[in-house]
């Protein structure tokens, strides 16, 4: 039996605006938002394969058949293990992060709760240029390629792009600080 005192309330008007703009909204933000969704879930795959092998499930990584790919060698690497575990599962864990806060607020998130957005965007550039050091690791140190890292890094660098131009979210933090700022001193 459903007690109706303790039953979560809802602003219906809310939740169903909020509904069409997730599902029916237009705006380039929903645009870039849906293709950080699209991105994660590609770089999940990516790194769903590569946990699959730090972690034993599976015993070898297929490679193409293209000198210097040796996806076994490169998520075997000291590096991969580095901070206490397999780093292809601590991307997934972040790829599957980002889901969620893409698909947070509506079409007018930024003045709803302008900090997602923004925390958003710094986590991705983080991430893009953790990313960028894998990268270089894997050309100059390890001297062979993973197709799995290389996947998850392109749809890593693709999300920061979004999300650094998501809501035109730098121009905005500067806007939004100054007008707190103003408010502040205003009181």
């Amino acid at each position: 039996m459903i007690n109706h005192e303790t039953e979560i309330q809802t602003d219906t008007n809310e939740t169903q605006q909020l509904r069409r703009d997730l599902q029916d909204g237009s705006s380039n933000d929903l645009w870039r938002r849906r293709a950080i969704i699209n991105l994660s879930l590609v770089g999940i795959g990516a790194m769903a394969a590569a946990t699959l092998f730090q972690t034993g499930i599976i015993k070898h990584l297929p490679d193409p058949p293209i000198e210097n790919f040796d996806a076994d060698a490169v998520t075997s690497s000291d590096v991969a293990y580095a901070l206490g575990g397999a780093d292809a599962v601590l991307s997934v864990a972040s790829l599957a992060a980002n889901v969620p806060a893409a698909a947070f607020g509506g079409e007018k998130r930024f003045t709803s709760t302008p900090l997602i957005p923004i925390a958003f965007a710094g986590k991705a550039l983080a991430e893009a240029a953790i990313a960028g050091w894998f990268f270089y690791r894997m050309t100059t140190k390890e001297k062979k390629w993973c197709g799995y890292c290389i996947t998850n890094a392109a749809a890593i660098w693709g999300i920061a792009l979004l999300s650094a131009r998501s809501e035109k979210s730098f121009c905005r933090i500067k806007r939004f600080a100054a007008e707190k700022l103003n408010h502040f001193n205003r009181n």
